[in-house]
């Protein structure tokens, strides 16, 4: 399997009542690392990576990553807004399921990330009018965008946004258009009974919003840190 972690490397001895549990999280665990790395990277994404991680920001996991490239391809998407360009894996992943026509408009508060996005995007075989940089604050430059104007809006800003960019988002769609939101795990805090920071607690009233809208159609992906995916629906026949 080239590498890839199998079930069969957790298995040790037969449990006791008392390790059951322990096994089964440590399936689960190995399932999930075998998920993420299903679909290799290759050197423009591992490049953009590294950018990232010397920036000291957090990418999408590859399983993240192979789940965006998935619903930009069956959405057919021509037009798809991402909130938060980073150094370009997401973006990277994006454009490869869009269609060969398709932009990626892609706003950033930090022109230096874009710098690094447009180096991995070219280097990843995108002509430069394939996407559309732009620099600001996201709830700055969501309300230019167009009404209706696009399949997907990807959202992976500052979680204490979050509900208002699930407002724009419902404006930018078109009806069966729809928006993705990452980390909604927060590393496990979401559901852990702590206290917890505002932005965590931002991100359970996201979830609560998304999973209660009569306009949305919701699913939660366990693939990387969470990606919180909802269709928005068309109008109702009658």
């Amino acid at each position: 399997m080239g590498g890839f972690p199998t079930p069969a490397d957790t298995v040790t001895v037969a449990p006791t009542p008392g390790d059951k549990e322990r096994v089964i999280t440590a399936n689960r665990q190995t399932s999930w690392a075998f998920a993420d790395a299903f679909v290799a990277e290759d050197d423009p994404l591992r490049w953009a990576r590294e950018r990232a991680r010397e920036s000291g920001l957090r990418s999408v996991s590859p399983g993240t990553g192979a789940a965006l490239r998935l619903l930009a391809a069956t959405a057919d998407a021509k037009a798809v807004a991402e909130i938060g360009t980073g150094t370009g894996v997401s973006g990277i992943h994006l454009l490869r399921g869009m269609r060969p026509d398709g932009v990626l408009t892609t706003v950033d508060v930090e022109p230096e990330r874009q710098q690094f996005a447009r180096q991995a995007f070219r280097a990843a075989g995108f002509t430069g009018n394939r996407a559309r940089f732009i620099p600001g604050h996201a709830l700055d430059v969501l309300p230019r965008l167009a009404d209706g104007g696009y399949d997907i809006v990807f959202c992976d800003g500052d979680r204490l946004e979050s509900l208002e960019y699930l407002a724009e988002s419902l404006r930018l769609l078109r009806p069966g258009g729809l928006v993705c939101f990452e980390g909604v795990f927060a590393s496990g805090r979401t559901i852990d009974s702590a206290v917890q920071p505002t932005e965590v607690l931002r991100v359970r009233e996201l979830l609560r919003a998304v999973r209660e809208s009569d306009e949305l159609l919701p699913s939660l992906l366990p693939v990387g840190d969470g990606l919180l995916c909802a269709v928005r629906r068309g109008p109702s026949a009658g």
